[in-house]
């Protein structure tokens, strides 16, 4: 009974406590109504602001986060403040910056992916759209979040990469300066005259829609003397920011019509080249 009654009387303090705060408590409330209603305007009004002059999505995403946070939390010591608990409210927030760091510890894989999400929403290797590769995996930037970037692969895959792992392994970026190189072999005869059939590749590149001719321009040359045939590899360059020529498309364009034009002049490319290297390779192993 005795607890019962130290019980009693100490909801009773806590309900004449409450009674006696009761005018500050609604003035307060009042109070963090209107302000929250003019920090989430302002807010707001920055945000669209952002993404009518930059394509960041990454970096708008955090600087709103960023900004929800900083505005709950001054409101939150505004209100204990107000109604007389600003000791109380440092407290909580000392705690709860203990309890961060504790939680932030066991669940250090999910805290690293956030940190490097927020240094590459500051500084990052890679844009919207850009076609990237890192551990294996190869395709286009779809979406980035604090936790990870959504990578679209060419075969149709969405893959969801932790920032962390971004962040911390190699990465290659086929687009961000605009340009990429592609590059085929054609195998010829060995009776074929080698500078002519350079010179008709080179012309079938050189005429070839999409294909950079200036700044950089395509060549040509030899690169294996195999047993059969003399490879000859070309390298041409493509402006990927250029919406209207497809890479792949363009890089079968140029292939189609590079042997075309050697067919029509009449130069030599064995059918079975495939066949003559595998033969080729099975009597070495024999011998």
């Amino acid at each position: 009974m005795e607890a019962l009654e130290k019980l009693n009387l100490q909801f009773q303090n806590y309900f004449d406590l409450i009674i006696q705060k009761a005018p500050a408590i609604l003035v307060a409330c009042i109070f963090i109504i209107i302000l929250n209603f003019l920090f989430r305007t302002i807010r707001i009004k920055l945000i669209n602001f952002a993404q009518s002059k930059a394509e960041d999505t990454l970096l708008i995403d955090f600087g709103n986060s960023l900004l929800r946070f900083v505005s709950v939390t001054v409101l939150f010591l505004l209100f204990m403040s107000m109604i007389g608990f600003g000791n109380v409210a440092g407290a909580i927030l000392g705690a709860a910056g203990i309890s961060a760091f504790v939680i932030g510890f066991a669940l250090k894989d999910i805290g690293e992916n956030f940190l490097a999400g927020i240094v590459m929403a500051f500084d990052r290797p890679f844009r919207m759209g850009d076609t990237i590769q890192t551990l294996g995996i190869e395709g286009v930037i779809t979406k980035m979040s604090l936790r990870d970037t959504h990578v679209k692969t060419f075969d149709g895959k969405d893959v969801f990469v932790p920032n962390g792992q971004i962040i911390k392994n190699p990465l290659y970026n086929f687009t961000m300066d605009g340009f990429i190189r592609h590059s085929f072999l054609i195998g010829l005869d060995y009776g074929t005259n080698i500078d002519q059939a350079r010179k008709i590749i080179m012309n079938s590149l050189l005429t070839t829609p999409g294909i950079l001719t200036e700044n950089k321009p395509p060549h040509t040359h030899v690169k294996n003397l195999n047993t059969s045939t003399i490879d000859v590899e070309s390298h041409f360059w493509i402006n990927t920011f250029d919406k209207r020529h497809s890479s792949l498309e363009l890089k079968s364009i140029a292939q189609s019509k590079a042997i075309t034009a050697l067919s029509q002049a009449g130069v030599s490319m064995p059918a079975n080249i495939v066949e003559l290297k595998n033969y080729d390779s099975a009597l070495r192993m024999k011998n």
